[in-house]
């Protein structure tokens, strides 16, 4: 995880994307350095999280798991634990769980993907909890999937056994689904991909034989005849991206997905705008080595992953003669544009607003999307990183000044086992009125408002050219950068959507790329950022052709921000090559000039909400009960 420190976890299943820091030197693609690459990555930080089960009195007219957003904080909830806890049952006993049982579903995969060198029938293995009810009574069942159990460490020096079999509910959604939702009537199921765990065959990161295994498993556990016929997928990270897998080609049975900061695309979550993050360059590579032991497990690798590796330098360096284009590796695993076409289930988007590991862009304009295809969407955006909505300690520990911790403790939703519950009880049960699609947005000062879309629709754009700035500078390059400072406004600004900077620049090498960090500059406070290769000006993942001292205009989006900038409160863009994790590109030496004129635009989001707007609402205040 960028912006946190790594640390050790003992007996826990990893459920985190695999994200390299940068470092010096060539990278070396031989197995041994790729496996010394892998250990590094092994040890990223996940919310997890005991979960105890608690008495909450309840009087309301309507079932508590119906009480209305706004009058949520207002319930005898439980707010002691590390994570939100639910209710007991109100309309039986708790159901006890039974023992666990294990699965392996064959799957029929395309030609495509029966690699050479795996002879083997293709089996996804499946652990399965259900609760005790009554002979014939059916229920539905959550389905959290990933590559991390018995996650590769065993036989590697220093790093200790691996981590769980996926027969032990994981530390991230499995221990809370079996804590609190199988008491209430739902199965828990948890599975392995290809080549990972005991499934067999290859591992196919992200790509068509991976989504065919995981689909099989959907439809599999729909149809048993313990099952109600509807499956719920939820899980964060790589665990959140299977659920966009599972809804490329679904199954009738999956009836909604919860993808926890799960990406929507391989290369959407290493490139923004062209601009390339450093751990694309050893993506493939690294899960390779890190889901292979260096004791009885073979490297079962798939022919897609050989290709992967190539494709960030070829992306990187020769964007514009097809580098990104020159085999349909990114196409297969695009994910959201078949989601759109072909499923008809709900979604339900959780996402950090500082999350560096899948930047927030994969949710927005996704959520619109979504809705425009008939989908009903709802999303819970905090001011967290990359973590679940209900994790004080971690939330608290993983937030710094402009990333964050300006909205904490107000950002940690001990709610939250309400609201997915509700979400559950009617998209797998029937339970209720159908949920709101609507958005629950946190500002960066901790203040929670909920909308029909984001941007909301009332939002209203403050265009600025930038002569009306003041800059130190008018060139970026390796060595140099500028700042431009927008003239405080006499109301404050209330940013709620996708800032854009249209840049008009001229080139001095076939590339270039600028990084620009926002500030409210009275206060120093980060507030948000943007990046763009001006070949992929256009915005996009088609390159263009750049002529050296040409001038052509950068249409860059900010990621999305709901901030506030207080009146008499100036802002601050810093242009610089590049900037985080990003990698610098070919022509940084060079650089490109700005030209900091009427040719260039900035245009912010803006809203207004009075102190009174009934968009306005509060979250149970867990920070002042004492334990």
């Amino acid at each position: 995880m960028r912006n946190g420190s790594s640390r050790v976890m003992e007996e826990e299943v990893f459920e985190a994307e695999i994200t390299p820091s940068p470092g010096n030197g060539a990278l070396n693609f031989t197995l041994g350095a790729t496996i010394a690459v892998a250990i590094v990555f092994l040890f990223l930080g996940i919310g997890i999280g005991q979960v105890v089960t608690d008495e909450i009195g309840s009087n309301q007219s309507v079932e508590w798991w119906q009480t209305p957003l706004h009058e949520r904080h207002k319930m005898d909830l439980n707010l002691t634990q590390a994570r939100s806890v639910l209710p007991p049952p109100s309309s039986h006993e708790p159901y006890e769980v039974l023992t666990y049982t294990e699965h392996f579903v064959s799957v029929e995969l395309p030609a495509s993907e029966e690699d050479v060198g795996f002879p083997e029938e293709d089996l996804m293995h499946v652990a399965l909890w259900l609760p005790d009810v009554p002979e014939g009574v059916t229920v539905p069942v959550i389905m959290t999937i990933h590559p991390y159990y018995d996650f590769g460490g065993e036989g590697m020096p220093g790093v200790g056994d691996d981590s769980n079999p996926n027969t032990v509910p994981d530390g991230g959604i499995g221990a809370w689904v079996y804590d609190n939702f199988i008491s209430h009537g739902y199965a828990l199921a948890q599975s392995s991909t290809f080549g990972t765990g005991k499934s067999t065959h290859c591992q196919d990161v992200k790509g068509l034989g991976e989504q065919t295994g995981i689909q099989a498993v959907v439809d599999w556990l729909g149809k048993q005849e313990w099952s109600n016929g509807n499956v719920g997928l939820m899980g964060k990270s790589y665990a959140g991206t299977t659920n966009w897998e599972a809804a490329q080609n679904p199954s009738e049975h999956l009836k909604t997905i919860v993808p926890i900061s799960g990406s929507i695309g391989v290369q959407e979550m290493f490139y923004r705008n062209g601009s390339s993050e450093f751990r694309a360059l050893g993506y493939d590579a690294a899960y390779q080595a890190a889901t292979s032991d260096l004791t009885t497990d073979e490297l079962r690798v798939c022919q897609d992953d050989l290709i992967g590796p190539l494709n960030p330098f070829t992306t990187q360096l020769w964007a514009h003669y097809g580098g990104a284009e020159w085999n349909d590796y990114w196409d297969e695993r695009r994910h959201l544009p078949d989601v759109l076409e072909n499923y008809r289930g709900s979604v339900y988007l959780v996402w950090g607003m500082q999350d560096w590991n899948v930047d927030p862009y994969h949710a927005f304009p996704t959520y619109q999307l979504l809705r425009d295809a008939g989908i009903p969407t709802r999303g819970i955006m905090g001011q967290w990183a990359h973590n679940y909505p209900d994790q004080p300690t971690t939330h608290q520990n993983a937030v710094s000044p402009g990333y964050g911790a300006e909205a904490y403790p107000q950002m940690s939703r001990m709610d939250w086992a309400v609201e997915i519950f509700g979400w559950f009880e009617y998209w797998l049960k029937g339970n209720g009125p159908e949920p709101e699609s609507h958005v629950q947005m946190q500002r960066n000062d901790g203040e929670w408002h909920v909308e029909d879309t984001w941007p909301p629709e009332d939002m209203e754009w403050e265009v600025i050219t930038l002569d009306q700035v003041t800059a130190d500078g008018s060139s970026v390059s390796a060595n140099s950068g500028l700042t431009m400072t927008i003239p405080a406004s006499e109301n404050a600004r209330f940013i709620s959507g996708l800032p854009t900077l249209h840049l008009s620049v001229s080139t001095r090498c076939d590339g270039g790329q600028i990084f620009a960090t926002m500030y409210d500059a009275t206060e120093g406070l980060r507030i948000g950022h943007a990046t763009m290769d001006v070949r992929y000006r256009d915005g996009g993942h088609e390159a263009q052709t750049v002529i050296p001292f040409a001038t052509y205009t950068m249409q860059m989006e900010f990621n999305p921000i709901d901030a506030i900038i207080p009146a008499g409160n100036d802002i601050s863009i810093v242009l610089t090559e590049t900037g985080e994790d990003y990698l610098p590109s070919a022509c940084a030496p060079l650089g490109m000039g700005v030209n900091i004129d009427s040719s260039s635009t900035l245009s912010l989001p803006l809203i207004e909400r009075s102190e009174n707007a009934p968009e306005w609402f509060e979250v149970p205040n867990w920070w002042d009960v004492e334990e």
